[in-house]
């Protein structure tokens, strides 16, 4: 499992905040990256996670990061709290801000990569994919403009697989999508500059408000893993 505890408003070290659970009754083991190295950590189950349930009222970063779980008998009951919305685009921004700039740290740490595409209402007939967010070691984001774009995409800051050829590995086609960027691995991400560009290609695309940037609910399943994303404020369709 994965989630973060707090501090809210706050950004979180460069490493992140990855951690794995082991759920038990009536104690649950965790193992977390600390300021001075790992930590093993030792929590009744039932205060931690009524914890996360209680940050299900909405108000904006309420809980951050992402929680993922297994589909194993030892997860029987476990409940996953709702999210937050962002009311604004420069809460988008900040949220955007920490969650890439951390990303590539935490799907290392965790050993397991994140793929996650994100919808556009507005940006064309029904709600098309306008980027796909891949980490592994690297981050990769690839976008996918409506034709008629004004700005283009160069313009904002997206290259091609000539720009960014380690983008290569995650698509071996070099026109799907044609534009690209490598935001690179652990503590290489400029999170804010990528928010700023996700945040100016959406609009330009004509994607109004906040809440017409969706995140595609196939993000959710991943293999025997459940994932939901909190952080980023944005509604799962």
């Amino acid at each position: 499992m994965y989630g973060d505890l707090g501090p809210f408003y706050a950004s979180g070290p460069d490493w992140g905040a990855p951690y794995l659970r082991w759920r038990g009754r009536p104690n649950t083991l965790e193992l977390r990256a600390g300021a001075d190295g790992p930590e093993l950590v030792l929590q009744p189950t039932d205060p931690l996670e009524n914890w996360f349930w209680r940050q299900e009222h909405g108000e904006e970063h309420a809980i951050s990061g992402f929680f993922g779980s297994r589909n194993g008998p030892a997860n029987i009951g476990l409940g996953h709290p709702g999210g937050w919305r962002a009311r604004s685009w420069e809460a988008v921004t900040h949220s955007l801000t920490d969650f890439l700039s951390t990303l590539p740290a935490e799907t290392t740490a965790l050993g397991r990569p994140i793929g996650m595409p994100v919808y556009g209402r507005g940006a064309g007939p029904g709600e098309p994919l306008l980027f796909e967010i891949y980490c592994d070691d690297r981050l990769v984001i690839g976008c996918f403009p409506p034709y008629d774009m004004d700005p283009r995409p160069e313009a904002l800051g997206w290259g091609q697989v000539a720009d960014h050829a380690a983008t290569r590995e995650v698509r071996d086609d070099d026109r799907d999508p044609r534009w690209r960027v490598d935001a690179g691995g652990p503590g290489q991400p400029r999170g804010h500059e990528l928010a700023e560009m996700l945040v100016a290609t959406a609009r330009a695309a004509g994607v109004q408000q906040p809440e017409d940037l969706i995140i595609g609910g196939e993000a959710e399943y991943m293999g025997p893993h459940h994932v939901t994303f909190y952080g980023l404020g944005l509604p799962t369709g």
